[in-house]
């Protein structure tokens, strides 16, 4: 049992295997698990079902690309999802190796993973607490910030009760362990970080594509294998129709462009001072609808700072000033007595007593003070500390305690000075320290209002100093009332969220999703871990602890806020390049199926050929993947993804050049008289031709010459363009096209790209494509 001597041996390995170890439990999973993981999604099985009846109809080279494919989408998949892993890493990593306990009425220092409810642990300065406890006795400074966010140290006395990662600054003290392992609030916000879960819209949009397209070429596909049936073409023929279709109908690039798309954003962002640690963060960013702003840290300096000093007659700002830094310690880590000296240091007095003592803080006394010699040799007494405790000394004037209700009311923490022979002090001044904001925090806020994200204060402070703290960043609104967060709350109805605890922070922000919107969370503590991991971009400012850079999707590596409004630009710009694409996939699936059947209804045979319809994949797809650095415009307001609206204007535009290639098709059968091993290259030729056309028609929302092409777009085409017309044109993998031909279908594709363009202004326009 439990006594003021501690556990015995034997009842400290009883509790040990009643609660288990001080530990966080391990769950990860296995590399190589996730790495199959990878290969179990939509668009794998359409690409692994393709390189299965490559195989079987002995088509190894093709088999082997599009193997090649596969196998480059999953390991970009397989790295990213490592992230909550390395954060749980993080987590363990701040928790104490060792631990001071008392068994057998003897002290011994013991792994910190064999504590259990009941021992008795001996905090000193510099350990890291092992287990939530109670202290017992003593007193000790503890630093809570890797934990609650929270800049100022705490006192800490008999009774109190603090958590694992705390960090004792100063003293010592006994304390009783309370919880160990997974029920410590350390052992919960890891678990809260473990399942913390969001699918990105990212995710969404590739899965919602690839559904709409395999339902779509499905059926068409269906259609066409029961035509050929009928046209009774031998099964040798009808078995490379299927897996052309299939080839056709497969967005193969399209996870890869959005992951080198965001890849690039990446790059952009690190260049002004923000390092994006889940590509997916960069898409993201485009979308949020509302920032949960953690205050201390965030919004404001996480440093303490003189905010305001009232003399009182008989003094002047620099002694009350020079008064307090005698009763401070010099180069401890008490921030109060660090801002004190700072402050000091700036207003020196000339004629200050000449330090003889000092006496640290204490707790029972809620005062510090020192002993000095005045300019003329008396004794002179400096008490720093709670104004209530220090005005008892003195005969404070009436109205000094107004004052100070007045300063704490605006959410300063207030102390008072009093100074004189140590027998008759009086109340030289009060002083009041605030963490300030910091000087962009309002311009931030300002801005990310004109970008249509509201901003809303997520804080573990009071209400009242959060409150003023909002207000001066331009955050006006009301303050949520304490007490659980409503499982319905919308961003709009407050724009502050105080004393909320990790479980609350990570809540809120699942709330806020649960009502449709896109979350950004701001944090530099671990208690903001689970809610970073959860929103869909966490956001570490450059002060925060390993834990919360690790749980973030991005971290801003540069003092102050502004870095989000450059992430949320930079995001824009991705997502614009990133839907360019996508419309472009869904524009050249649609007509690839659609023209298949149009050429075996025209010729009686398949038109294309595996080995083709490889080679537009690897022209089309994959050089098209330079439109992720195409020159964009950013949308003023936050994108989403709407793609039935997409998929209406990628069929409309596929439709388009579906006409546009049958009619080239038609005319060299009926008017030239092409036999069909030189229509498949006219097919091959007016495919490749017409998707270029449709690219530079669809990365316009308006009309073709509004915005120039970015250098690698150019060269991306120039070269689609040159190895289609080589490999046409010298009849390599296909039957040879005449020169004047090939220059020919290349004259009427630009002549399309002019006439389609005129024509999709207005259906984007209904569509809201923009």
């Amino acid at each position: 049992m439990a006594t003021a001597t501690g556990l015995t041996a034997d009842e400290g390995r009883r509790r040990l295997e009643k609660f288990g170890p001080n530990t966080v439990p391990d769950t990860s999973v296995h590399p190589l698990r996730r790495a199959l993981t990878q290969f179990w999604a939509p668009v794998p099985w359409m690409l692994e079902s393709a390189v299965v009846l490559e195989l079987v109809l002995g088509k190894y080279v093709e088999a082997a690309v599009i193997a090649v494919l596969i196998v480059f989408n999953a390991a970009l998949g397989f790295f990213q999802e490592g992230r909550a892993q390395a954060t749980l890493a993080a987590l363990k990593s701040r928790l104490a190796l060792n631990a001071s306990v008392r068994r057998d009425h003897v002290w011994a220092t013991v792994p910190a993973a064999e504590l259990v409810p009941g021992d008795l642990v001996k905090l000193s300065l510099g350990a890291v607490v092992a287990a939530d406890v109670r202290l017992t006795e003593g007193s000790v400074l503890l630093d809570q910030s890797m934990l609650t966010g929270e800049s100022v140290p705490i006192e800490a006395g008999a009774g109190f009760e603090t958590y694992a990662g705390a960090l004792v600054r100063r003293g010592e003290a006994v304390a009783e362990v309370t919880a160990t392992g997974a029920r410590t609030k350390f052992g919960r916000t890891a678990e809260l970080v473990r399942t913390a879960h969001v699918e990105s819209t990212q995710q969404k949009a590739v899965l919602r594509v690839v559904r709409n397209l395999a339902i779509c070429n499905g059926f068409i596909i269906v259609l066409l294998v029961a035509y050929a049936y009928a046209l009774k073409l031998p099964g040798s023929e009808i078995v490379p129709l299927v897996l052309t279709a299939i080839l056709a109908s497969i967005p193969v690039a399209l996870p890869a462009t959005f992951t080198l798309a965001a890849a690039l954003g990446a790059k952009a962002l690190a260049k002004l001072g923000v390092l994006p640690t889940r590509l997916s963060a960069v898409d993201e960013a485009a979308s949020i609808d509302v920032l949960c702003a953690d205050k201390t840290g965030t919004l404001t300096q996480n440093q303490l700072t003189v905010t305001a000093v009232h003399a009182m007659p008989g003094f002047d700002e620099s002694h009350v000033l020079g008064l307090a830094a005698l009763a401070s310690s010099d180069g401890g880590q008490d921030p109060v007595d660090g801002a004190i000296r700072a402050a000091a240091a700036k207003k020196a007095a000339s004629d200050l007593p000449k330090l003889i003592k000092f006496v640290p803080f204490d707790p029972a006394t809620k005062m510090s003070q020192a002993t000095a010699a005045a300019p003329g040799g008396a004794t002179v007494r400096a008490v720093k500390g709670a104004f209530a405790a220090v005005s008892g000394l003195t005969q404070a004037p009436p109205d000094a305690a107004k004052v100070a209700d007045e300063l704490e009311a605006k959410g300063y923490r207030v102390l008072a000075v009093a100074a004189g022979p140590p027998a008759a002090l009086k109340l030289a001044g009060i002083i009041a320290l605030s963490d300030p904001p910091r000087p962009d925090s309002a311009a931030l806020i300002a801005e990310l209002h004109t970008l249509g994200v509201r901003a809303v204060m997520v804080t573990g402070d009071a209400p009242a100093t959060a409150a003023i703290v909002a207000h001066d960043v331009g955050m006006d609104g009301k303050v949520c009332p304490p007490g659980p967060i409503p499982a319905d709350v919308r961003p709009d109805e407050f724009a502050v969220f105080a004393g909320i605890l990790p479980e609350g922070k990570y809540d809120l922000v699942k709330a806020f999703q649960k009502s449709g919107h896109v979350v950004g969370m701001c944090g530099d503590g671990a208690n903001d871990a689970p809610a970073l991991r959860q929103a869909q971009m966490g956001i570490a400012v450059s002060t925060a602890t390993d834990v919360a850079k690790s749980a973030a999707g991005i971290v801003l590596t540069k003092p102050g806020l502004g870095g989000i409004v450059s992430s949320v630009k930079e995001g824009r710009v991705t997502f614009q390049r990133i839907l360019t694409y996508t419309l472009n996939s869904v524009t050249k699936k649609v007509v690839q199926v659609l023209f298949l059947c149009a050429g075996l209804v025209m010729t009686r045979h398949a038109i294309l050929t595996p080995m083709l319809m490889v080679l537009i994949m690897l022209t089309g797809d994959l050089l098209g993947m330079s439109l992720t650095t195409d020159n964009v415009r950013p949308s003023p307001t936050p994108n989403t993804w709407r793609i039935g609206a997409l998929t209406a204007a990628g069929v409309f535009m596929g439709i388009c050049e579906l006409l546009f290639c049958t009619a080239v098709l038609a005319f060299a059968k009926f008017r030239l008289g092409v036999e069909i091993e030189t229509l498949r290259t006219v097919a091959f030729i007016v495919i490749v031709f017409g998707n270029q056309a449709i690219t530079y028609t669809n990365r316009e929302r308006r009309g073709l010459g509004s915005c120039r092409p970015s250098q690698w777009l150019i060269a991306s085409s120039v070269a689609d363009l040159l190895i289609a017309s080589t490999l046409a044109t010298c009849g390599i993998a296909m039957s040879p096209l005449p020169l004047p031909v090939v220059g020919g279908i290349l004259a009427a594709a630009a002549v399309f790209a002019f006439v389609v363009d005129f024509a999709k202004v207005p259906v984007f326009n209904r569509l809201k494509i923009a």
